[in-house]
């Protein structure tokens, strides 16, 4: 094998793990994002059947609409 195929596999090599490492970078930071939507996710849900209760006795017939 001669010193340039050498060289061009070594730099392939350090372009892969840069690579690699960029990725892991991008799925951590997607996951911490999705950790945290989950969360979001979960107090809204356990707030959703408190505000359900309260609006039963509504009439929406009646209401004006948000833009007014």
């Amino acid at each position: 094998m001669n010193e340039e195929r050498l060289v061009d596999i070594e730099i392939k090599l350090a372009r892969s793990d840069d690579m690699l490492e960029a990725l892991n970078r991008v799925v951590y930071e997607q996951q911490k994002k999705i950790d945290r939507l989950e969360a979001l996710y979960a107090a809204l849900l356990h707030r959703m059947p408190e505000s359900a209760d309260n609006g039963a006795d509504r009439n929406i017939e009646n209401e004006r609409p948000p833009h007014y």
